[in-house]
């Protein structure tokens, strides 16, 4: 018999020495302290080739990099009409007249630029007054029915403000708007940021309506009202209705997020339905709990604090 030859394989072939197999190709040669050092990673070999602890440490660093978030905008400045704005003086636009006609000062010096940045420091007057930044307060309104929202009204129409009058010494403003006959939930405040963010329709703000209707409403207009319908401003989609009166099947719960003007009421008027009566009962997460209608209360902390994750908190500009 002839002797097997341990030095070749069954194809008569020479085996590589051992030694030369554990050398690798030229390319491994060249990679193979980076590949070598991502197996044993993987792995959780704590033997490592020397300098591996650095690759991985640039790679974690590269990747925290482009993970970072931007860093904030803030520069210690504020601009002038947000800063009288603020001191509850009037609104942003009205207070840019004011500096275009000279009667605010910074450190004594008239001010007519826009956009001119106020500093920390700075000593801002108005009228002979020194100007201070308010304190941010929150206040929920449960409007009745035969109040406006508007600040003034020239028909001398009963407005919202006149329900919250004497609540602070801060001027505020409601966010958003209810209809005359509308009744529910109305938010009140001086956070113009969080306001502007609250009722921009890419916010998305939740809120639930209690509609009763001069008929039943039927399950088939339900349907539609969740599938969407066309009105003369585009497409609409409640996320969900559901009756609320038990057997008295004319007045129905509605969830949505749309922001649009009068929208329950166009919502159901396009369906053929006359709305007898409509009730904000929560906005934005925000219900009537505890709040009898025509009353107003201060939101607590915690509210206030949901309000900034899902609006956006005011920051120095």
């Amino acid at each position: 018999m002839e002797k097997y030859n341990l030095d070749h394989n069954e194809e008569g072939r020479k085996k590589e020495p051992r030694r030369k197999r554990a050398e690798g190709n030229e390319f491994n040669k060249q990679n193979g302290d980076e590949n070598h050092n991502r197996r044993n990673f993987k792995k959780g070999n704590n033997k490592r080739l020397k300098g591996s602890d650095e690759i991985i440490q640039n790679k974690i660093n590269r990747r925290k990099t482009r993970q970072a978030p931007p860093e904030p905008k803030y520069d210690g400045t504020t601009r002038l009409n947000k800063y009288i704005s603020n001191a509850g003086i009037c609104s942003r636009r009205d207070a840019d007249k004011l500096i275009e006609a000279g009667a605010v000062t910074v450190n004594g010096e008239v001010i007519t630029v826009m956009g001119y940045r106020v500093k920390e420091g700075d000593v801002v007057s108005y009228a002979g007054r020194v100007l201070r930044s308010e304190p941010k307060r929150y206040f929920l309104l449960n409007k009745p029915k035969g109040y406006i929202t508007t600040l003034d009204d020239p028909q001398e129409r009963n407005t919202v403000m006149s329900l919250v009058q004497g609540c602070c010494r801060e001027r505020i403003y409601p966010v958003g708007r209810l209809d005359k006959n509308t009744t529910g939930l109305l938010l009140f405040t001086n956070d113009g940021e969080m306001a502007k963010r609250l009722t921009h329709p890419s916010s998305n703000i939740y809120k639930i309506y209690q509609v009763e209707c001069d008929r039943p409403v039927s399950n088939a207009d339900m349907k539609r009202m969740i599938e969407g319908i066309v009105l003369e401003d585009g497409p609409i989609a409640v996320d969900d209705v559901q009756y609320q009166g038990g057997q008295d099947r004319s007045i129905v719960g509605v969830a949505l997020h749309s922001g649009r003007n009068r929208i329950v009421r166009r919502i159901f008027e396009h369906l053929g339905y006359e709305v007898k009566k409509l009730d904000r009962t929560c906005f934005a997460g925000l219900t009537k709990k505890d709040l009898a209608r025509g009353r107003v209360r201060e939101l607590t902390q915690q509210e206030v604090n949901y309000l900034m994750m899902i609006g956006g908190s005011s920051v120095k500009k």
